[in-house]
């Protein structure tokens, strides 16, 4: 591939400064962040960011997802635009770069564009997705999904969060409940920088990763009804323990993963329980977990299995069980023309690139199925992430998004 935009790079103080100017929003009790979907510092970082493409002429608009999307008009504006983005939300204990790198590359692509006075072929958009992470409202990755057509917009906002707080009231009360549809829109290509959340960059030494594809990964949130009653008098056979059915199950999922590893893996992430207090056995528990692995059958058999635990840790917790959500990602293959593109400003730039799997999701696994899509992961430390403590160099991840910006702008001129 020849370099579109030959000796013209970010400017990477501006963006390492921008980076830093979203890590004061929503700050975390060990120096990372605690900025949840819809929550008073989301909406702070949203303002943020809207002002931010403002200052450069794009047209911000707002989906009724809350999704926010800084257009900046091509030469041929009538053209499918091409998307940049990933997501602003972080975990109740996150890091200053997971997603938020994403959407402040994008940022400071456009705004690298306006510094040299170069007008893409094709408009190119910069979005923010609601509700990626899925720690406030469950499931992730949620708002991308309604844009892809796999979900409702009805479903969206009636989800609740821990308190039954509704996904749509706290759109509208935050000031991002939008009037542009979701989705049915006709797009050129999306593309998303995300931190590798793993080692495996770092260990290799390589600035820019290009995601081939992911682990097939398919979630479960599993509800256990029992009966409360005193812990004291209630003889053991009569007990109705929801607490203790949800134990029996979640030790069985983690089993489930020991039987696949290294490649498979199971996880136990959630539990709430009610009344949750001492002296009264709890009626209700609910749990959410994931089986995660390579091979979409191997993936499907760790689901049967954990599948016939629920059924059996029913029984024996004397317990009724059902499942009352499951969600499936991370088999989708990404598009070679658009991954064909990273790789060649990669080596234009003599920049260190490699293909690589990706285990977490990410919002360009909906978007893959509309749409031709590259995901690219740029390293992080030690592969720390979902945790205040996660961190990037500098040097690598300024490499990575000079990359992204040649691949992009290279896809936005065809």
């Amino acid at each position: 591939m020849t370099d579109p935009r030959p000796n013209l790079s970010i400017d990477a103080d501006r963006f390492w400064s921008t980076l830093m100017r979203s890590a004061e929003i929503g700050p975390g009790l060990s120096g990372g962040l605690r900025r949840l979907a819809l929550s008073d510092s989301d909406k702070e970082m949203r303002d943020q960011f809207v002002a931010w493409c403002k200052e450069l002429g794009c047209t911000v608009s707002v989906d009724a997802a809350g999704s926010i999307f800084a257009r900046r008009a091509g030469r041929e504006d009538d053209l499918p635009p091409v998307f940049v983005g990933s997501h602003l939300d972080t975990q109740a204990a996150g890091g200053r770069f997971d997603g938020i790198l994403g959407v402040l590359s994008g940022l400071e692509i456009l705004r690298t564009l306006n510094d040299n006075g170069i007008t893409t072929r094709r408009p190119i958009e910069v979005v923010n997705w609601t509700n990626e992470e899925g720690a406030r409202f469950a499931p992730p990755m949620a708002a991308s999904c309604v844009f892809a057509g796999l979900q409702t917009i009805e479903w969206l906002h009636d989800l609740k969060d821990d308190d039954g707080i509704r996904f749509g009231d706290e759109l509208e009360r935050i000031g991002y409940l939008g009037d542009a549809p979701v989705g049915g829109r006709d797009l050129d290509s999306y593309f998303e920088l995300h931190i590798e959340q793993d080692s495996l960059m770092e260990e290799k030494d390589k600035s820019v990763g290009v995601v081939t594809g992911g682990y097939a990964s398919h979630a479960l949130t599993c509800v256990f009804h029992g009966e409360c009653a005193h812990t004291g008098p209630t003889e053991m056979k009569k007990r109705k323990n929801a607490m203790i059915g949800a134990a029996y199950f979640l030790a069985a999922v983690n089993d489930i993963g020991w039987d696949y590893e290294p490649v498979g893996r199971t996880s136990a992430s959630r539990m709430q329980i009610w009344p949750n207090k001492f002296g009264i056995l709890p009626e209700f528990t609910e749990v959410t977990v994931d089986m995660r692995h390579l091979d979409r059958n191997k993936t499907d058999e760790m689901v049967e299995k954990t599948r016939a635990a629920l059924a059996e840790a029913g029984k024996k917790g004397n317990v009724e069980v059902e499942v009352t959500a499951e969600w499936t990602f991370g088999d989708e293959v990404f598009d070679p023309d658009c991954a064909a593109l990273v790789r060649g400003a990669a080596e234009a730039r003599g920049t260190s690139c490699m293909d690589i799997k990706s285990i977490a999701g990410h919002d360009a696994y909906y978007i893959s199925r509309i749409a031709p899509t590259a995901l690219v992961f740029s390293p992080c430390v030690d592969g720390i992430t979902h945790n205040e403590a996660e961190d990037v160099k500098f040097e690598p991840t300024i490499e990575a998004v000079n990359v992204f910006f040649d691949a992009v702008v290279a896809r936005a001129d065809r």
